[in-house]
């Protein structure tokens, strides 16, 4: 049986949003933060799931005695000048979809080779949803729809801190507003 980063291929490990799930799953790996990986091959999308237009996130984080919550993980640097991460619209509203339907929580987290994978930036998508009613935004490039999420809406995690730092500015940020 190979492991995740055998069954990488070079061309897949050249990929962003490959290359950060890595780096997320090292960072689980170091601080020994029980996950699951979440395959995202289209045969294991079930069909029925389909009709909730929900989408499938990267990784479900284990929490002893807890529970458990989903994570998008997501290869992002904010935009320059403005200090504020460019969120697709479409995708937020699909994860937001599979909260509502299933009660399940989503997080996005996101790092880059600018944070050199040593910093990650946390949001639910709920809070994702809430500020973004305000900061929708299109791409000249694609034309896409976008939240415009400034970056200190994010708790910010680095490489040595674990998930009670998560949870700490969390439920601090959480209470204040």
């Amino acid at each position: 049986m190979s492991t995740r980063r055998e069954a990488y291929t070079k061309p897949e490990i050249n990929d962003k949003s490959f290359l950060v799930e890595l780096k997320f799953k090292d960072w689980l790996d170091k601080h020994e933060i029980p996950y699951w990986y979440i395959s995202q091959d289209y045969e294991s999308f079930s069909r029925a799931l389909r009709k909730y237009m929900a989408k499938r996130p990267d990784f479900m984080i284990l929490i002893p005695e807890f529970g458990f919550f989903l994570v998008d993980a997501e290869y992002k640097n904010p935009h320059p000048g403005f200090e504020t991460f460019a969120i697709d619209v479409e995708e937020t509203i699909k994860y937001s979809s599979l909260q509502r339907y299933f009660n399940l929580r989503v997080w996005y987290v996101f790092s880059s080779e600018k944070y050199h994978f040593k910093t990650w930036f946390w949001a639910p998508v709920s809070r994702v949803l809430e500020i973004g009613k305000t900061e929708k935004k299109f791409s000249r490039e694609t034309g896409k729809e976008f939240f415009a999420i400034p970056i200190d809406q994010f708790v910010q995690v680095a490489d040595s801190d674990d998930l009670t730092r998560l949870f700490k500015c969390f439920l601090s940020k959480r209470w204040e507003t």
